[in-house]
């Protein structure tokens, strides 16, 4: 008998920060994955993301999301990036 594991992925809506660029960011810390929907309609999934950077994101009511998704999504090596 083969066992299926299904991850239930818990995701964390970022508070509503003003922004030209992103629309909707939502991330999950425990599994280190960020959903991205930027105003122009495109999305994206990251993975690998640090945990610690979503943690200081969630913690840090001020802080720029583009400035956070630039410096822990997109320009770093450590991430990978799905399409939706």
């Amino acid at each position: 008998m083969q066992l299926l594991h299904h991850i239930i992925h818990m995701f964390i809506p970022v508070s509503n920060r003003t922004s030209a660029a992103i629309a909707k960011l939502e991330v999950d810390p425990v599994y280190g994955i960020a959903f991205v929907e930027f105003t122009n309609g495109y999305a994206y999934e990251y993975t690998n993301v640090s945990r610690r950077a979503i943690l200081n994101l969630l913690m840090n009511k001020n802080m720029s999301l583009g400035f956070w998704i630039n410096n822990n999504c997109i320009n770093t090596k450590r991430t990978a990036c799905e399409v939706l």
